[in-house]
């Protein structure tokens, strides 16, 4: 493949000599194309031509080696030159489109692109290409580009997985299902293929099939989605003990989630292991709550306090306590029942609360000494 691209390589610079008189010394060029050399060759070949060369085969040579080394600048600025001199050249649209789309320019890509589709609404890679510029699966433009690159191509695996995504978003799996049939059937060694059948097969309630297909592929590989889709297949089945092994799988390599503790306890409960299902629920539930819960709360409080509603911030704050102890929170409280409420005795507690539960010495340094002296205070008060 090598050898043919560097041949393609001479046979175009044999053109380039024909059709201007420029020396171009032949055997350089091979040596720098043969070792991979392409900014050097770039670099020649700008040189031996006019920065004015109306050549278009000039332009996208020197184009290409630029590309090829990564100067992405300078492979725009011939390509869009030799752009100009000949509008609706295929291999330079996709070249500046290709462009376009390392340097993260999209909405350029997509207009290179759109041209191509004008010049040839059967391409099937620049469907596939303008699909891929969309990143939501949820735009109406990605769903259309892949149903026609589908159409064209309706085996191609990259294009059936990302339009099989796109259909379960809007949760048409039997349509989805039926595209990664498709694909699978003309590759059924495709294993990302595959993996992405079983959640929709899940969903639409294949159990037995999801169980054989997913004991094959872990046979491969011990892929967590796949251990996840099979373990809700063995449950739908009621074999709630394989079911229950396979979850326990997922916590030991740390990829459990709120859904898939959930579907433990439901399985521990099933099996009538109350034992399991009790401290599965727990872990469910902290699952479930987000480590930052009480920090949220304290904000919401804060911002009630700054506004004056003080009962909405002394429930804020009170309410975050219930996810963790956070000593922000005590402090909080305890300014507000001291200065706001003036509750003396709700506001002490809150203090001595604060101090008990070990606010950083460092980053607290001044809320401690303010809160000791408080304290001390609020004591030779109620003497």
């Amino acid at each position: 493949m090598k050898k043919l691209l560097i041949i393609c390589m001479l046979f175009s610079l044999q053109a380039l000599g024909q059709a201007q008189t420029v020396a171009i010394d032949k055997e350089k060029i091979f040596d720098l194309y043969q070792n991979q050399r392409y900014a050097e060759a770039g670099e020649y070949l700008k040189t031996s031509y006019s920065s004015e060369t109306t050549d278009l085969k000039a332009l996208t040579q020197i184009g290409y080696c630029f590309l090829m080394a990564g100067n992405n600048v300078e492979a725009e600025k011939y390509y869009a030159k030799a752009d100009a001199i000949q509008p609706g050249n295929l291999p330079i649209l996709f070249s500046l489109a290709s462009i376009n789309t390392r340097r993260g320019n999209t909405e350029k890509a997509k207009l290179y692109y759109g041209n191509i589709v004008k010049l040839d609404s059967n391409n099937f890679i620049v469907y596939k290409l303008l699909a891929n510029l969309y990143l939501s699966d949820k735009d109406s433009l990605k769903m259309v580009y892949l149903l026609k690159a589908n159409k064209l191509v309706p085996t191609d695996g990259d294009v059936a997985a990302d339009l099989a995504a796109v259909h379960s978003v809007y949760q048409n799996y039997d349509r989805a299902y039926e595209v990664l049939n498709v694909a699978i059937k003309a590759d059924p060694e495709n294993l990302v293929l595959q993996r992405s059948k079983l959640p929709i097969a899940n969903l639409l309630k294949k159990y037995d099939e999801v169980i054989a297909s997913g004991e094959s592929l872990l046979k491969d590989n011990k892929d967590a989605s796949v251990i996840k889709d099979l373990a809700k297949a063995y449950y739908y089945t009621k074999k709630y003990d394989k079911a229950v092994t396979l979850f326990r799988q997922l916590e030991e390599m740390l990829m459990q989630n709120e859904n898939t503790l959930y579907f433990t306890t439901l399985s521990y409960r099933n099996l009538k292991n109350y034992k399991m299902a009790t401290l599965y629920a727990k872990k469910t539930i902290d699952e479930a709550i987000s480590p930052n819960t009480s920090s949220y709360y304290a904000l919401l409080g804060l911002a009630y306090e700054e506004d004056e509603k003080f009962t909405l911030a002394d429930a804020a704050y009170k309410k975050g306590l219930q996810f963790n102890s956070n000593p922000n929170l005590y402090y909080r409280l305890a300014t507000l029942h001291d200065t706001k409420f003036k509750r003396s005795k709700s506001a002490m507690n809150y203090y001595q609360l604060y101090l008990k539960s070990k606010p950083n010495p460092k980053n607290d340094a001044e809320e401690i000494k303010f809160v000791q002296a408080r304290i001390e205070q609020m004591a030779l008060l109620t003497k």
